[in-house]
Formats: C-alpha cells, structure tokens, sequence
C-alpha cells in the first residue's frame, strides 16, 4: 500500500495493476479451506486457507493444457511449484481445488527454510518454555525446512551432500520428497485421478535428482521415474 500511494502521488496519472497471488484459489471449495476451529475465529479474524503461487499455478496449468492438447476446462492435474518456497495443488477442470499453502505460506510442503506442516501443540509447548512468538515465527519460517534439517536451503548444494554422502542432506531430501508425494496422492484422489504430474519453478524444472526421488514413490499412480 505504500508503493502504491507513493506511485499515485508522484505519477497520479499512471495506471496501477494488482496481481493477488491468492487469486487463482477463490474456487477452492468451502471444504477445503475450512479450519477446523471455533467460527468466531473466521468470522472476527478471516482465519482460513487462503493458498498461494496462484499465478504460477494457474499460468502452469494454462501452460501444461496446451502442451498436452487438452481444454483447460477438462484439465485435472498436480502442479508442483517447487523453489525456496513450494506449494503444490490440485486441479480440476482447469481449477484449483486444493492447495497446499494456507492462511500463510508456511503450511504444507517442506521448503527451503520454513517447515511446512507440523503439530500446533509443538508451539504451544515451546511457548511454555519460553519462546516468544517473534522466535517461533523467525525458526519456523527462516531456521526450518532443508536449512533446519542438513544446514543448508540451496536444493543444489543438499543434493550435492547427499550425493557427497552426508547423511543429513539424504534425510532432509527423503523427508522432503515424502511430503510432497503425500499431499500429490492425496490431491489425485482430490481432482478425481489426475491426468498429468506438472513440477515447475526452481527445483521443479532444474532438480531431476529430486523429481526422480517424488515419482519414485509414487508407483501406486502408475507414475515412473524411467520411460515406459
């Protein structure tokens, strides 16, 4: 908002354009991004999922539909938008349906430094113990993740250890990689049987190491990490 009124006071004349990366999810059904918590708690403070990377997402899906010569309005998917940030979704009929990331984009997947899905009491606890809320947000969003579990949140620089055989990095790219295979099995039964597998972004498009360690477990879709 700042941006935005100090553009329209120097350049009243200039037209603004605001891109909602939330956008794309509006069709996630009431289901899905439902809490399960009291209702004051959506009514008095909007607590709900909200999703994000929609522009990628919904640009990928656009994208894969051509390539694959499908209409859009037929296409049912599992987008994978993996970067230092990674959330993956549900599509169906060209649509979001479910996806990962919800009120913030700390839920879900594990990432370059945030944690992904975990157990609220853990907070909880750790409140009890003395963490301020300040200290849980900066180690949940910027001391997790690969970072939290090999030390390291370059995707390249974890699969190199790993490779190099340091056993942390091969433990934060297996628990990365289940996950992600979790929530893609859960989101086939979500769109009703996908018809394509889409990874993008980062580590979507440049780590076939971490894309071959997803599809491996995912052989109960009739997915292969090999051709057939």
């Amino acid at each position: 908002m700042l941006g935005i009124r100090a553009i329209s006071k120097k350049w009243p004349d200039m037209p603004q354009v605001a891109v909602f990366d939330t956008a794309f999810h509006r069709t996630l059904p009431e289901h899905a991004w439902r809490y399960a918590v009291p209702e004051e708690l959506y009514t008095n403070h909007g607590i709900r999922r909200y999703g994000f990377h929609g522009t990628s997402h919904e640009y990928v899906a656009h994208r894969a539909a051509a390539v694959l010569d499908v209409p859009v309005e037929e296409f049912d998917a599992v987008i994978a938008h993996l970067g230092n940030g990674a959330s993956v979704t549900a599509i169906r009929g060209g649509q979001s349906v479910d996806t990962s990331m919800g009120f913030t984009p700390l839920e879900g997947l594990v990432m370059g430094t945030r944690s992904g899905d975990l157990d609220p009491s853990i907070l909880v606890f750790l409140g009890r113990a003395g963490w301020s809320p300040e200290d849980l947000d900066s180690m949940l969003n910027r001391q997790s993740g690969l970072k939290g579990l090999a030390g390291n949140n370059d995707m390249r620089s974890v699969v190199e250890a790993s490779e190099a055989g340091d056993a942390k990095a091969a433990m934060a790219l297996a628990v990365a990689s289940y996950r992600l295979a979790k929530y893609i099995g859960g989101y086939h039964v979500a769109v009703g049987g996908a018809k394509a597998l889409v990874f993008t972004a980062g580590i979507g498009e440049n780590s076939h190491q971490f894309r071959t360690l997803v599809v491996e477990r995912l052989g109960a879709l009739g997915c292969s990490s090999t051709p057939t």
